[in-house]
């Protein structure tokens, strides 16, 4: 006959089948009439013993059934009881922690701020954590699963049995949590759920794992909450200004597994990119890195872009330390470093975000507003704050446990469109029959304000490619608050423009001059980024017409005219020496190519515009205000030249930049400027030093009082055919030549 603090069968059955819905409500300590009872499941044991933590004599267990299930009463105990487990069978005896003896590691303020939205620190809670609990190291998991009925913690160090480590839920947030004992860092581990209908779900890697295996394999890894040692805060003090609407911002985009690889193959490991990459952009001059998305993914062919582990830097470069490493060794070069990050939409594997706990959760429950059709992917619930939280608090993750300096937000405009990307009757309207996405509206306004709030100077950019208005407008303004947008326009028309043959560019002048009317309504990035030399595109060299000279000498003249354009700079890598090969993530880039004299005279231009964007105020300072722009002739279509005057808006030297984008020489072409004077040449793309011809004016001109394009002076210019030339007045460049450039890594 059973005694009344015996489990009931019903119950055992539950928990033997990982069936069972409330596991801590039975199993470890209890308290019943005289004392407690302990109950364990402890398969391989044949016969279990409670250890007290105070001494005495070990209390037996009743083995319940065959699958390791014990139960026994300890008379005139009470909790809290400290405890251990001893197992016997005919191998051998072993101890261990019973983690059904611990308490909670959340808290009511965990679930109430997650169901608000308002949470700032989910990756602190959740996920996989190393601490002492209770005094006794090990590992705690939470996780939040509303939809299931039952969550396990399964992995190597439990045989990935889901019936030795059932969560406690968490009934008021649908969180599930558990502390294992004695577990440490680098274990593999995933969730095993049993759906609301019963069913047994795809294993689930951690949405809110810091580590992962490196692919093919699955498993999200524990990670140690470890202190870095960090030793930037002078850098990150400097931040707001250094990233300002006012500032020289120029990025390399860096997808880090081609950027080079080893012999073999193997990807270049963070810490070999510190000794490599890094010292070779600050040399080139570039302020920024920008890194194609890092966080874990499963086909290499995505380039990141559709992430499963948005808390895990791929393991393909090596550790999570590792990158902090290469961010630390960035700041240490003076380099800014973004991160491209990916909250519009995620694939469909199965170990990832998708149906998680057997229902629509992470992805919008439509699959009209739930599934990118174009895509094959997912797209976020933003209506839903658990989670515009869970991605909120990511994008505070990376800016403040990895010091980013900024992310660029991927993919804006599927976010804020409700149609972007799909096919008539593939969507639905908003409430008001609109287009917009209210939600995605809202998530972004509230994402850009917290990195404001929270990681103070780092900036966010949006690739948005519509005409979206205010996205770099404050919300307050009815804005979405990103500090910088991609001026997808501008790189559409222009390299469209220089595709052409130079005979036809004369019908299509307005190509180029037409971002100049909207070059002021946003705070624009000029992009050349990885998506304009992939998938049948060409490299921007291999997509120019004329013979090899002609195309070099376009595209140094492109980058003059680009760098003299306002607007922040982006280049992606290989661009600056000059590829000739299409760029494929699955090799590295053409480095050879330096051993020729036209690829190195390219990269000698970029390192130079680099230099000269960032030591002349007018070239930068007014990328954002109308007051630092002016035509001299925007008309010229007859000869494809184009002219204007930089200024930085608060009374420094102007900058006049000059572009021919014919192969015809200009011999004695006249232009306006402000003043008279000499005028040096501070940039010459036709220059010999950069693989060009040598023609140009001798290293400088002299303006006259002859009014011209409606300025006050002018000069007779030589332009050197397919060139961009920049002229200054002569005292600033003698400050400039007194600058030195750095030596080569």
């Amino acid at each position: 006959m059973m005694e009344a603090w015996h489990m009931p069968m019903a119950e055992l059955e539950a928990l033997r089948n990982a069936r069972h819905g409330d596991p801590f409500a039975w199993l470890g300590p209890h308290e019943v009439a005289g004392g407690l009872v302990v109950r364990a499941f402890v398969p391989d044991a044949a016969r279990l013993f409670v250890l007290p933590a105070e001494g005495g004599p070990p209390v037996p267990l009743i083995q319940r059934d065959g699958a390791g299930i014990f139960e026994g009463r300890l008379p005139e105990r009470r909790l809290p009881f400290a405890y251990r487990l001893r197992a016997e069978n005919d191998g051998g005896v072993w101890e261990l922690d019973d983690p059904f003896r611990f308490g909670p590691t959340l808290g009511p303020l965990d679930d109430h701020l997650l169901v608000e939205g308002t949470h700032r620190r989910l990756h602190e809670r959740l996920g996989a954590h190393v601490v002492v609990h209770e005094g006794v190291q090990g590992t705690r998991f939470a996780v939040w699963a509303p939809n299931a009925t039952r969550v396990s913690v399964v992995g190597d160090f439990n045989a990935w049995d889901g019936r030795r480590h059932p969560m406690r839920k968490r009934v008021d947030s649908g969180l599930w949590e558990i502390f294992i004992p004695d577990l440490g860092t680098g274990a593999a581990y995933k969730y095993e759920i049993l759906g609301a209908d019963g069913a047994v779900q795809p294993l689930k890697a951690d949405p809110f794992g810091r580590a992962a295996q490196l692919r093919p394999a699955t498993a999200s890894l524990v990670q140690a909450d470890a202190d870095f040692p960090w030793q930037d805060a002078d850098f990150l003090a400097r931040r707001t200004e250094r990233q300002s609407a006012r500032a020289p911002i120029t990025i390399y985009e860096v997808h880090a597994p081609s950027w080079r690889r080893h012999p073999d193959g193997r990807f270049y490991s963070w810490d070999e990119l510190i000794t490599a990459l890094v010292p070779y952009v600050a040399w080139m001059g570039f302020s920024h890195i920008e890194l194609m998305p890092v966080m874990e993914h499963p086909l290499d062919e995505s380039w990141g872009y559709q992430p499963v582990g948005l808390h895990a830097p791929t393991a393909r470069m090596g550790d999570p330390a590792g990158l902090k490493r290469f961010v630390q060794a960035c700041h240490d070069h003076d380099l800014g470093v973004i991160l491209d990050w990916v909250p519009a939409h995620f694939p469909q594997d199965r170990h990832g975000l998708i149906r998680f706990d057997g229902h629509t959760l992470y992805e919008h429950p439509d699959p009209k507003r739930g599934f990118h059709r174009s895509w094959g992917t997912a797209t976020f619930d933003f209506s839903r704050r658990e989670v515009a939280s869970f991605l909120a608090c990511n994008a505070l993750y990376w800016t403040q446990e990895f010091h980013a300096d900024g992310l660029r937000v991927d993919a804006v405009s599927t976010m804020v469109h409700l149609d972007h990307g799909r096919a008539p009757g593939d969507w639905i309207p908003n409430e008001e029959g609109g287009t917009e996405n209210h939600e995605a509206v809202a998530f972004l306004r509230q994402v850009n304000a917290l990195v404001a709030e929270e990681a103070p100077g780092a900036a966010m950019f949006a690739e948005e490619a519509t005409s979206w208005p205010g996205v770099t407008h404050a919300a307050k303004d009815g804005g979405l608050g990103f500090q910088f947008k991609w001026n997808m326009g501008w790189m559409n028309d222009t390299l469209r423009y220089i595709a052409m043959d130079p005979l036809h560019r004369r019908w299509h002048h307005n190509l180029v001059t037409f971002g100049m009317v909207y070059a002021h309504a946003e705070n624009f990035v000029l992009p050349l980024s990885h998506d304009e030399v992939v998938h049948g595109k060409g490299s921007l060299l291999g997509r120019l017409p004329g013979d090899d000279w002609q195309r070099f000498a376009t595209l140094r003249a492109y980058y003059g005219f680009m760098y003299g354009h306002p607007g922040k700079k982006l280049l992606f890598m290989g661009d600056e020496i000059a590829q000739w090969r299409e760029w494929s993530e699955a090799r590295e880039l053409d480095w050879w190519l330096l051993q020729f004299a036209a690829h190195q005279g390219v990269q000698s231009l970029v390192r130079e515009l680099n230099q000269l964007y960032r030591d002349i105020p007018a070239l930068h300072a007014g990328d954002s205000d109308p007051a630092g722009f002016r035509w001299i002739d925007a008309d010229d279509a007859e000869h494809s030249v184009f002219s204007w005057l930089r200024m930085d808006g608060e009374g420094g030297e102007p900058v006049a930049v000059l572009c021919n984008l014919t192969p015809v020489p200009r011999l004695h072409l006249r232009f306006g400027l402000p003043q008279p004077g000499v005028w040096r040449e501070v940039l010459n793309t036709d220059a010999t030093g950069f693989g060009g011809s040598g023609m140009g004016n001798l290293g400088r001109v002299v303006a006259e009082e002859l009014p011209a394009h409606g300025l006050p002076a002018s000069a007779v210019v030589v332009l050197p055919p397919l060139a961009t030339i920049y002229l200054m007045p002569e005292r600033r460049q003698n400050e400039i030549e007194g600058e030195n450039h750095a030596e080569q890594p």
